[in-house]
């Protein structure tokens, strides 16, 4: 019995921690797109909008994966 309650206890810390990161990931995109404002995306080109994205990563504002994820966004824009 004492396997079986840990093993679920085990699930929901991992279930909880996901859905705060992906909180967190949301949050942090939100105030990416809200810092890039609608005109900025518009008007950069792609070059500009990659080098910024390096900045906000190299700055410790993005992750690794939503550097990821904003680059493919960008390149299939």
């Amino acid at each position: 019995m004492g396997l079986i309650k840990t093993a679920l206890k085990t699930a929901v810390a991992v279930k909880t921690a996901h859905v705060v990161h992906d909180r967190i990931q949301r949050r942090q995109g939100e105030q990416w797109a809200a810092a890039q404002g609608p005109s900025a995306a518009v008007t950069d080109d792609p070059l500009t909008r990659l080098a910024k994205l390096g900045e906000l990563r190299a700055a410790g504002v993005l992750t690794e994966a939503e550097f990821e994820q904003q680059k493919a966004r960008i390149l299939s824009a």
